[in-house]
Order: structure tokens, then C-alpha cells, then sequence
């Protein structure tokens, strides 16, 4: 995976203003950890801010901030499972994070994906609180929708199969079990 995941100002800024969802407010110790792991990931180390974000979340599972960057860690260092997973539990604690459904829809669209990136994509929308976080939506929507056009029509296995395939199917598999116990005896 390309090193293009978006660790600017902008997300790192957002973790600045941090509090569980109770009001209560994070240790210190999950704030410097997480502080740690971003500047590693500014630096171009995602490898190494692994360890940090980890040790933020536990201090703090809820710390959607952390869930996020250990995500985008996590897709940088080509971990996917773990990078989706990071990403929608930081969509979860925090369902209007803008940082958290942009970088999951990005995510999405880089594995192909796209059902999925859209629906992100359209949460992502509804958390748009600035012209910048706006243009930044529609310019991963542009970029999703000419590599859709410009690429091969990939099938989405999303539909279930029809009741006369299913019996057609059926039939055919019964078939063969008779003439394998035909030739059988």
C-alpha cells in the first residue's frame, strides 16, 4: 500500500481536544503515547508508531483518536485486517470524527472496495465541517470514480442467488449423487 493516507495537520490537530465519551478525561500517559505515534507517522515511520498507539489504546480502549492513527499505521505498514478494524472502532466511539470515516473510506477505495468506500464516503459527508475537509471528500469521490470508469467492471458478490438457480443447482448435485451410486453398485 502507497504511503498516501492523509497524516497532515489537519488530523492531528483533532486529537488535541480529547475526552472519553463520559466527560471524563484521558490519562496523560494515552495522550503521550498518542503524541509519540503521530510524530512517528509524520516522520514516515509508520512501523514504528505501532508500538506507541498500541500502548495509547491501552490506557484508554476508548480513544477513538488512537483507534484511528493506529489504523492508518496500520495500512501503511500494509496490515489490513487490523487497519479496518482500528478504523471503524474509531468510527464507532466517535460517528461524527470526519478523520476517522474520510481515512476509512480511502481505505476502502485503495483495496477496491467500493460499496463500502462510498458508504463511508457518505458518512464521512455528513461530517464535514469545513470547505477543506469538503474538497478533500469530493477529490477522493473524483479520483474513486475515474479509476471506476478507467478500470475493469470487478463483480460484486452481493446479491443472492435466484430461487430457480438454486433449484437448478440443487437438481444437478442430486443428479451426480444418483450416478455416483448408480456406478457405485
Amino acid at each position: 500500500m502507497t504511503n498516501d493516507l492523509p497524516i497532515n495537520d489537519e488530523l492531528v490537530g483533532q486529537f488535541l481536544v480529547c475526552q472519553k465519551p463520559g466527560g471524563l478525561q484521558l490519562p496523560p500517559e494515552a495522550i503521550e503515547c498518542l503524541r509519540e505515534g503521530v510524530a512517528r507517522l509524520q516522520t514516515g515511520d509508520p512501523r514504528a508508531a505501532l508500538a506507541p498507539l498500541e500502548k495509547s489504546i491501552q490506557y484508554a480502549p476508548d480513544f477513538s483518536e488512537a483507534h484511528m492513527f493506529l489504523g492508518l499505521a496500520n495500512a501503511l505498514n500494509s496490515s489490513i485486517y487490523p487497519a479496518i478494524d482500528h478504523l471503524e472502532r474509531a468510527t464507532q466511539l466517535e460517528p461524527d470524527s470526519f478523520a476517522a470515516q474520510y481515512a476509512l473510506a480511502q481505505l476502502h477505495f485503495k483495496l477496491r472496495l467500493p460499496q463500502k468506500g462510498y458508504e463511508a464516503a457518505e458518512r464521512a459527508l455528513s461530517c464535514v465541517r469545513t470547505i477543506e475537509q469538503r474538497k478533500r471528500l469530493t477529490e477522493l469521490l473524483r479520483e474513486e470514480r475515474a479509476r471506476e470508469r478507467n478500470g475493469l467492471v470487478r463483480p460484486s458478490f452481493n446479491k443472492p442467488f435466484s430461487r430457480p438457480a438454486l433449484v437448478l443447482a440443487g437438481t444437478g448435485f442430486l443428479a451426480m449423487l444418483i450416478a455416483i451410486a448408480v456406478h457405485m453398485y
